[in-house]
């Protein structure tokens, strides 16, 4: 059983509830960022519900912001409203909803075919959710216990604007991953919205290719929409080259600088379930200068520097290593330790792609790690882009951690 049970139908107060901060600790939410940890609270709000409406106060009482608390969560509070006029209700988040699906109109929007991020949490004001649509199938992730009391609104409404859209909406798969549930004290979920689901994957194209995403099974809301863009420009510099594609799960990047004239290119990943869908994507595209390995990325690379081999290029995507502000140390010797190991795979002139995508670590970060791989292994390395996430991934100025994704393309001399 979860700390918080919201089949249990909790009591909610009809006014905001107020909580006030410790002397201080105002300034973050003054400039709208939206989190609130427990830390921060004077007065911690363990007795009210999930979901609960709180005004957030300065120590001195003075209205700071409005948001919803989840007791059970160290995240206690997300703020939402920056003005004491506009209610937290089913028209606010409806209102964020039809912003942001807004939003992806004004670059490069995705066709009825392709994939997309609708919602993008923190970046479109809508704290603890993630929409994303894969031709006419929609996966969505809740990571807010609190906006759970607000699901099935955010959901009708969200199959209402999709439904007379080009691409139709056909199923919404719902979801809450257990590991976040845990941290929000709630249970996971896995269910298709309204009881309309479908059994088998659901086809999308992108970068030119036929694709499929398992709604029900796959990371997150099925797949990883932000490399996209990356994807192609980084084959863009691959033409003609070999390639080693490290940490390559369904075979996003190389796949994509295979179809785009890469020699060979080799995955290497360490969920042999990631390989066997790359495998399925190669042969359904009939992409057939791609091949991929089961393995350690360090344990992989290290081997193949102590054999002598060589690639013309080597693309590094690995998962997240910093979940939190206490991992960013060991997460930059871990991004070190890869790149390194990388570059000594490299002839001069090769090509580097590397990225991360822990968002406490900064984009200064990253490329002061790759200073200190150049110079530990005496290479110059001459970065051609510093690339993020593509636009329907925005970044929300008061909240940096949105600007989680980092993509270096670089040669290596």
């Amino acid at each position: 059983m979860s700390d918080t049970d919201l089949s249990a139908s909790p009591t909610y107060s009809a006014e905001p509830i107020p909580l006030r901060l410790k002397p201080s600790r105002q300034f973050p939410f003054l400039a709208r960022h939206p989190w609130v940890h427990a830390h921060a609270l004077a007065e911690e709000g363990r007795d009210l519900a999930c979901g609960q409406v709180v005004d957030l106060l300065d120590h001195d009482g003075n209205w700071v912001a409005r948001g919803l608390c989840n007791p059970a969560s160290r995240l206690r509070v997300r703020l939402y409203a920056y003005d004491q006029a506009t209610q937290i209700d089913g028209d606010l988040w409806r209102s964020r909803l039809d912003a942001a699906i807004a939003r992806r109109q004004l670059s490069s929007p995705a066709g009825p075919d392709e994939a997309e991020r609708l919602c993008f949490s923190e970046s479109d004001l809508l704290s603890g959710v993630i929409i994303d649509r894969y031709a006419d199938c929609v996966g969505v992730q809740f990571t807010a216990g609190g906006l759970l009391r607000w699901k099935d609104e955010i959901l009708d409404h969200l199959k209402s604007r999709l439904a007379d859209s080009p691409s139709g909406c056909r199923a919404i798969m719902v979801r809450v991953d257990p590991k976040t549930a845990k941290h929000e004290g709630i249970e996971a979920i896995e269910h298709w919205h309204n009881e309309t689901g479908i059994d088998e994957p659901v086809n999308y194209r992108q970068n030119g290719l036929d694709l499929a995403v398992d709604l029900r099974s796959g990371q997150k809301t099925g797949g990883y929409l932000d490399q996209r863009l990356n994807h192609l420009a980084t084959a863009g510099y691959l033409a003609g080259r070999r390639v080693l594609d490290v940490c390559c799960y369904h075979g996003g990047f190389g796949l994509v600088a295979a179809k785009h004239g890469a020699k060979s290119v080799l995955g290497l990943d360490s969920s042999q379930a990631a390989l066997d869908a790359a495998q399925v994507a190669a042969d359904k595209n009939q992409i057939e200068n791609i091949q991929f390995q089961n393995g350690d990325c360090f344990d992989e690379l290290k081997a193949m520097g102590e054999r002598g081999d060589q690639f013309d290029a080597v693309i590094l995507d690995p998962p997240r290593f910093a979940g939190s502000r206490h991992q960013v140390d060991n997460a930059i010797r871990a991004y070190r330790r890869l790149n390194a190991s990388a570059i000594d795979l490299l002839p001069p002139g090769g090509i580097l792609a590397t990225c991360s995508c822990s968002g406490r670590v900064s984009r200064s970060d990253f490329l002061n790690m790759l200073l200190d791989v150049g110079r530990r292994r005496r290479r110059d390395i001459v970065m051609f882009e510093n690339r993020g996430p593509a636009p329907d991934h925005p970044v929300a100025i008061s909240c940096p951690e949105s600007d989680y994704l980092k993509c270096v393309i670089a040669q290596v001399w």
